[in-house]
């Protein structure tokens, strides 16, 4: 336990402190205290180049696999090209894709949102609802 908190466990025992003022004061020293440090196991923001989508299933009695790998900077190129697209092609193409059943809306792509969702992918967890199958989506 590191001193502060302690500090303001004793204030709190000694009456000095209400339950709701030691709750938010370790609230504050919570959202102030540095991150902790990564564990050696997950991967150095931005060195990630593919998007990697694994799916191992076994359906009647056969094994099934599914290992897609997609540079990253195929994605990044795209997002970048899709600025260049007319308005009215980005409009023909949204409603192609809602209609599709792709509720994407391409104007929306920005390459500052691309980079959010790359840094928070290693982040990423799916369930799937099936004791034989096994999802896995990450950077590397």
């Amino acid at each position: 336990m590191n001193e502060q908190r302690k500090d303001i466990l004793d204030m709190l025992v000694e009456g000095k402190i209400t339950p709701d003022e030691a709750e938010r004061l370790i609230d504050a020293l919570e959202r102030d205290r540095p991150p902790a440090a990564a564990s050696s196991d997950v991967r150095p923001r931005g060195k990630a180049k593919y998007l990697r989508l694994e799916v191992d299933t076994i359906e009647g009695g056969e094994p099934g696999r599914v290992n897609a790998r997609v540079p990253l900077q195929l994605l990044r190129a795209g997002v970048q090209l899709a600025a260049l697209i007319p308005p009215q092609a980005l409009t023909k193409a949204n409603a192609e894709l809602a209609r599709s059943g792709v509720p994407v809306d391409l104007s929306q792509l920005k390459p500052a949102q691309l980079e959010a969702l790359i840094d928070h992918l290693d982040e990423v967890t799916l369930e799937v609802d099936h004791p034989d199958t096994k999802v896995r989506v990450f950077c590397e």
